[in-house]
């Protein structure tokens, strides 16, 4: 059974009344966490869209860009876009429904977030309304200040300056321990590190271009080629 399909019967029993926290504890599980983490993203990337008073093209596109849905599922993932867009419960009740169901598991919060990230800036533009949206999410979520700042730094033009940022490490800190963030980071990020945490094979494209921020950031601060 696909990824997607299994996502189209989570949202049937949603669309069915069964209710919200039902179904994501149903997700609690293996394989099913996959499903909920792309459950997850879509619906909060799909109230999201909203915070800047229009869904754009863009952003439905950067959904299909995170996940790479194939066109014989584009039908299953615009049910769960659209179904989230106009249901009534408010983005905050999914966030906690989505805090419960992966409870401490930070890097996979911090993946989804990510993910969200890149649906805000999918059309170039980082509204005040997003900001304030990824901020909220992120305070419900429990993620690092810190976390956040970094994942902002990575994806929003002139939001900081400083390489240190993306590694999650202090502007005065030193070449050894930048390297040593840099090769945390790196081993963090691998294929089997990620699919461990429990994202979608559809997914892992995500870290693709987070490895090119870390590897440049470390770049940066050593002053030389990887």
């Amino acid at each position: 059974m696909s990824i997607w399909t299994r996502i189209t019967e989570a949202i049937s029993a949603l669309a069915s009344g069964e209710g919200l926290a039902s179904v994501f504890d149903k997700l609690r599980s293996a394989p099913e966490r996959s499903v909920g983490f792309t459950i997850a993203v879509i619906a909060l990337g799909a109230k999201m869209a909203k915070a800047d008073g229009q869904v754009t093209r863009d952003e439905v596109t950067a959904f299909r860009e995170v996940f790479q849905i194939a066109d014989g599922d584009a039908a299953g993932a615009a049910k769960v876009f659209n179904l989230a867009r106009t249901d009534v419960a408010g983005f905050d009740e999914y966030a906690r429904r989505i805090k419960g169901m992966f409870g401490d598991d930070m890097p996979l919060l911090s993946d989804l977030m990510e993910g969200l990230f890149h649906i805000a800036m999918a059309d170039g533009i980082y509204h005040p309304n997003e900001n304030a949206f990824l901020e909220e999410v992120a305070k419900i979520f429990s993620l690092p200040h810190g976390e956040f700042e970094a994942l902002r730094a990575r994806f929003v033009p002139n939001s900081s300056p400083l390489p240190h940022s993306v590694l999650g490490i202090a502007p005065d800190a030193s070449v050894e321990e930048a390297r040593s963030a840099w090769r945390k980071l790196v081993r963090a990020n691998h294929p089997d590190a990620l699919t461990a945490r429990g994202l979608p094979e559809e997914a892992v494209k995500l870290a693709e271009k987070r490895m090119i921020d870390i590897n440049r950031a470390w770049e940066t601060i050593s002053g030389k080629s990887i």
